[in-house]
């Protein structure tokens, strides 16, 4: 299969993956493996996430207006925007420090994707099948505690498999928030947090880049955005009616699948 098709295959899988809690780069990470594809410092997977960034950003440029423009004014926006801003820093500080060990060690086993996609799995399903009491309902009154501890708990997916949206979303339930809140917090700490890492890693590995591989990344970035205005705008009505369950499902199903052709002699 020719590059150009492999990266608006693994771009349409950014976009359908990374906001639902399943692991975007889990899934990339596996497929490149298999279909043989590899990026300079495995820049790809991490910078076609502009695409999911803008993704998110056009379904919910709206409310993100209406933040920016009651921030002067509004308690409640400024309380929102500074909870936010306290769930993306641990990821910040974990995420700079840890850099090169994620993207030269983690990043370069599949067979520690596979695992933790059947761990997490088997955490997400057992987080759906408990009854909590949410005490929070709405993003916009999350205490900022319950942020920050989010936000820990976003740091967990710097080990591919994980998922980011999974570890927020994880967190939020045992916090007693409700399931479509939670998702959607994670929503929004997903657009600092993409355009954070998006930025860094450009930073550390544009020198590595050549014009076919920026051109391959724009063709992964397209897809990306199409896919994830797509499950931007269809995910949480599908989560407040069916859970994490299928999710849960899905993950233990693709590491499964993983190590099988990992280790089975073919």
């Amino acid at each position: 299969m020719p590059d150009w098709l492999i990266a608006i295959v693994l771009g349409l899988i950014e976009g359908l993956t990374e906001f639902i809690p399943v692991s975007s780069t889990g899934h990339l990470l596996l497929v490149g493996h298999f279909l043989g594809f590899h990026s300079p410092g495995n820049t790809f997977q991490v910078l076609i996430q502009l695409g999911a960034i803008l993704a998110i950003t056009s379904v919910y440029f709206g409310r993100l207006w209406g933040l920016l423009t009651t921030l002067p004014t509004n308690p409640g926006s400024r309380r929102f925007v500074i909870g936010i801003l306290l769930a993306f820093l641990p990821a910040v500080f974990v995420g700079v420090l840890a850099h090169d060990f994620i993207k030269t060690v983690l990043y370069e086993s599949p067979a520690l994707v596979c695992t933790t996609l059947i761990v997490g799995g088997f955490i997400l399903l057992g987080l759906d099948r408990m009854k909590f009491e949410p005490k929070h309902t709405d993003v916009a009154d999350y205490p900022l505690k319950t942020a920050f501890i989010i936000g820990l708990f976003q740091c967990l997916a710097l080990v591919p498999g994980v998922s980011r949206s999974g570890a927020t979303i994880a967190g939020a339930l045992l916090l007693k928030c409700d399931k479509r809140s939670a998702a959607e917090f994670s929503f929004f700490l997903a657009m600092p947090t993409m355009a954070g890492a998006f930025a860094y890693d450009l930073y550390k590995n544009i020198d590595l880049l050549s014009t076919k591989d920026m051109g391959i990344i724009g063709l992964g970035f397209v897809a990306a955005l199409v896919s994830g205005v797509f499950v931007v705008k269809t995910v949480l009505n599908f989560i407040t009616r069916h859970g994490f369950a299928p999710f849960a499902y899905w993950r233990i199903a693709v590491g499964v699948v993983g190590l099988a052709l990992l280790y089975i002699p073919r």
